[in-house]
């Protein structure tokens, strides 16, 4: 392995949140304390991971929870050791937040999640816990078929939200990055997505956050079939072709990187349906060769002020994520993404 010291490595600790829950078919969420044992517990030749992202929102985490609460979770995080990175911004309807394409009152909920997400981040950081990393957002509207009555007025109303919530990131020394996933209106194409960055046009602030998971199912054009670079049956250099493609458009906008591996599957559980699928790091149906995909992102990601990359495994069964040897492919593959593109500080 490398002796590389950046990126840092990262887990999520949402994958024990979304897409659980009570409702039928649906497994009980993980608790914050078990997602970081069971990410504690990995190690790959005497490597372990450095640190978390984080998702505010219940159960690990009231978005309105007081300071001496947070820095409580702060202190619970860092005595195992890790940083906290990038956190999710709580936007959408039914947690705190609302959809950032609708009117002005569920505009003005949509930014109050964004102001809660900054506050939560500044107790962070100056707990210590939290070094670096960006508040990660989406449109908060799920589906397509709104946003096609009228694509470009309701990219501009999304990119007018955006700009805002940039805005107030920025008050507070912050980055927020726009996630790529298929489900999100407005960001559910590499074209649209596109659009959409360059329409809020603050590439100091606002940026893009890929996940290798998500982006794969942008070459196919899933939910966007006139963007599809790719043809079901492509050959190899077909697709490297078509990534590259995609990945050089995307990455100068790209502050936040999630390492994933993805079948060709739509997926979803819970409430969280229509998504890309997230598989296992070793998983014998995998599209993507990951460390070979991960470094197209990871060109000049220094000079963009990537300090760490992050695993996401979404939507992984509980037994999976139960599984001690899940948590060492993922750190394995991490580590060897590492070796492979990383850099010295």
């Amino acid at each position: 392995m490398s002796s590389n010291p950046l990126p840092k490595l990262h887990n999520a600790m949402w994958p024990g949140l979304v897409g659980k829950g009570d409702g039928p078919g649906q497994e009980p969420p993980i608790s914050l304390e078990r997602m970081l044992e069971l990410t504690a517990g990995a190690e790959v030749n005497g490597q372990k991971f450095d640190g978390i992202d984080y998702f505010l929102f219940l159960p690990h985490t009231d978005p309105n929870a007081g300071d001496d609460e947070l820095r409580k979770i702060a202190d619970l995080i860092a005595g195992y050791g890790f940083n906290v990175g990038s956190l999710v911004a709580p936007v959408w309807g039914g947690t705190v937040g609302d959809t950032a394409m609708g009117d002005a009152a569920a505009r003005e909920k949509f930014l109050e999640a964004v102001r809660m997400a900054c506050r939560i981040a500044g107790v962070f950081n100056k707990h210590g816990v939290r070094k670096y990393g960006v508040i990660r957002i989406d449109s908060a509207e799920f589906g397509v078929e709104k946003w096609r009555q009228d694509p470009k007025g309701n990219t501009a109303k999304i990119a007018e939200t955006f700009r805002e919530a940039a805005r107030i990131a920025a008050d507070h020394g912050e980055r927020l990055a726009a996630e790529g996933e298929i489900c999100w209106a407005g960001l559910h194409s590499w074209r649209a997505m596109l659009d959409l960055l360059e329409a809020v046009g603050m590439p100091e602030t606002f940026g893009f956050q890929a996940d290798m998971a998500h982006t794969y199912l942008y070459l196919m054009g899933y939910n966007s079939p006139e963007d599809a670079l790719l043809k079901p049956g492509y050959s190899e250099d077909e697709f490297y072709a078509a990534y590259e493609k995609m990945v050089d458009k995307l990455r100068p906008w790209t502050i936040d990187f999630h390492v994933a591996q993805n079948d060709g599957e739509v997926h979803g559980a819970g409430t969280h349906d229509k998504t890309g699928k997230h598989c296992r790091a070793d998983d014998p149906n995998g599209k993507l060769d990951i460390v070979r995909c991960a470094g197209y992102w990871l060109k000049d990601a220094k000079a963009r002020g990537i300090q760490h990359i992050c695993w996401d495994g979404c939507m992984f069964p509980n037994a999976t994520l139960e599984a001690p040897a899940t948590w060492n492919a993922i750190l394995d593959v991490m580590l060897k993404v590492r070796a492979a593109h990383g850099w010295n500080a």
